[in-house]
């Protein structure tokens, strides 16, 4: 009898055992993977990796990034592409904060792996991108903000680009550094660091044909950046233009027309510029 009991307790034991081993690989096979960890980058295991950098990397402030993105006036209709993007923080932050897309662009392959964790960290990896390649052969056409932390040189090399390739009334923003005697739109002080925003403005030097309600006059618009003068000939007389703003894409100006003075307030859309009443194309350089 005592025997018989002793069996049936080993078998009854040895059963549950099997039933839980059985549970726990179940359980094991069917829940979701861990998250791989994304290696800490280790100078010395990436020793000849890395390429040389122009610039070397150094984090933004979270505060300054904020005000950064602020000062652009980021909302979620914009794209947002960081130059040396480092550890990722501008789009990322871009992206949850403003709804924005981003990009950051990085020579560096253990940032891009970095700024990618961090992306999916934060939840927006669907909409920022992280690239390795180098900052003078980025595309600039789709961006409406573009942020900088780089140096007074390479802000120099960039800016032919900037103005070349951006679209009129897209917003650049510089951390520390600025532009040249390309006078910056707008400036911030925070944490004692100055922060720069320039706004692309359209080309408008050259030659214009005006058309009004009233008549035909030439336009002969200077440009130096978003400084604008000019003058206008109208009814055999040539007179300046006066008070000419150009912001990005639009612009302003008062023109003396032979029965008095007139506002003209439109926008420039390549060889083209238009407002209430009135129209101009380009009819040289």
């Amino acid at each position: 009898m005592f025997k018989r009991s002793f069996m049936r307790a080993v078998l009854t034991g040895a059963l549950v055992a099997l039933l839980g081993l059985a549970g726990y690989w179940i359980y094991q096979r069917s829940r979701p993977p861990e998250p791989q960890a994304v290696p800490e980058y280790d100078p010395a295991t990436l020793a000849g990796q890395r390429p040389d950098l122009d610039v070397p990397f150094v984090s933004t402030e979270y505060d300054i990034v904020r005000a950064m993105l602020d000062l652009a006036g980021t909302t979620a209709d914009d794209v947002v592409v960081d130059l040396g993007s480092g550890d990722g923080r501008i789009p990322i932050i871009a992206a949850r904060d403003k709804g924005a897309r981003g990009l950051g662009v990085d020579l560096d392959p253990a940032r891009i792996r970095e700024s990618t964790a961090n992306a999916l960290r934060a939840g927006v990896g669907d909409r920022v991108t992280f690239r390795q390649q180098d900052l003078f052969v980025t595309p600039l056409g789709d961006a409406t903000v573009l942020t900088l932390y780089l140096l007074p040189e390479i802000n120099m090399q960039l800016r032919p680009r900037i103005l070349g390739e951006m679209r009129p009334g897209a917003r650049v923003v510089s951390n520390t550094f600025d532009m040249g005697d390309w006078q910056p739109d707008a400036r911030r002080n925070v944490q004692n660091s100055n922060i720069f925003l320039w706004i692309v403005p359209a080309r408008v030097e050259g030659r214009w044909q005006l058309r009004t309600g009233e008549g035909e006059a030439r336009l002969t618009l200077r440009q130096q950046f978003q400084q604008v003068s000019g003058t206008i000939e109208a009814n055999g007389r040539s007179t300046p233009l006066r008070d000419v703003q150009l912001r990005g894409p639009q612009i302003a100006f008062a023109a003396d027309l032979g029965g008095g003075s007139r506002r003209f307030v439109g926008r420039v859309d390549g060889a083209a510029m238009a407002g209430e009443g009135w129209q101009a194309a380009r009819i040289g350089n």
